[in-house]
């Protein structure tokens, strides 16, 4: 190997030696561990013990399913918001658009235990500001943390508040790249305002919009602040139990790391899955 190589090597080996200690062999250690009964002392191998148990648990197919619903239905509103705020704050008609920018982005630095405070005061069904303006309008208060439809929708819209604006500055991003002659072209051919969103904004958005929906992805599947803080561990019932949350609840919890183990690797190879799913339809559909 030449001197210039072995001295590159040198510098990059302390993060090489950090990297492989804190990342790299717990993620192999956890891979074994999933292949071992934890609740026996001490541990032993066992091939089925549980990825049996995940293929048949109740527990793990309604985390599956909550977590897909949120996937389904708060993805795309928030990948759609987030496309309209940037188009919005890429306006030249907007004043200040700096402060609008940092108060869009603002969420994703706010602390996580202080805004699921500040949500759970705002849907509370005895002094919420939300039930007091729903109550404004004729309705009945809604018990957002008593129903289990109510508190997915409650998930979904913090989950959106959190993250929409951060996916917005990224579409802002890609915005601000596209240059403008090709809308000057298409004014002088009278093309308006609405089909340059649709014929030109979007397509040359697609990559960036992709790659927000591949991130929304991997962070939904990971999801457990808001089902943990907000809704009080997944209630009512489990009816928030996201996977995050019953990998959460099993490993720290019921301290079965094994089962824990198998279903952090499922929820790695649902979200890489999914993920290159997105990637294909993507690509596909240029």
């Amino acid at each position: 190997m030449p001197l210039r190589n072995r001295i590159a090597y040198a510098f990059l080996a302390p993060y090489l030696l950090i990297f492989a200690t804190f990342w790299l062999w717990p993620i192999i250690n956890s891979f074994l561990i999933s292949f071992q009964n934890t609740r026996v002392n001490p541990w032993r191998f066992s091939l089925t013990v549980n990825w049996g148990r995940l293929v048949a648990d109740p527990a793990f197919y309604n985390a599956l399913y909550n977590t897909l619903i949120i996937l389904v239905i708060q993805v795309p509103v928030m990948i759609a918001l987030a496309t309209v705020m940037a188009v919005l704050l890429n306006s030249p008609l907007l004043k200040a658009r700096p402060l609008y920018r940092f108060a869009f982005f603002a969420p994703v630095v706010v602390g996580e235990v202080a805004y699921a405070a500040v949500f759970r005061l705002m849907f509370s069904i005895d002094f919420g500001i939300i039930n007091k303006l729903i109550g404004s309008v004729g309705l009945p208060p809604v018990s957002w943390f008593d129903n289990g439809t109510a508190a997915m929708a409650l998930v979904i819209i913090a989950v959106t508040w959190r993250w929409a604006g951060y996916n917005a500055i990224i579409i802002l991003a890609g915005l601000q790249s596209i240059p403008g002659d090709v809308y000057e072209a298409a004014t002088l051919d009278r093309v308006g305002k609405v089909q340059q969103f649709f014929h030109i904004t979007l397509p040359l958005l697609k990559p960036i919009i992709l790659f927000c929906v591949v991130l929304s992805v991997i962070g939904t599947m990971q999801l457990f602040t808001e089902p943990f803080l907000i809704t009080n561990r997944g209630g009512p019932g489990g009816a928030t139990e996201t996977l995050g949350l019953l990998l959460y609840r099993q490993g720290f919890t019921s301290l079965n790391f094994g089962y824990a183990s198998a279903i952090a690797y499922t929820i790695a190879a649902l979200a890489v899955a999914i993920s290159l799913l997105n990637l294909f339809i993507g690509r596909e559909a240029k």
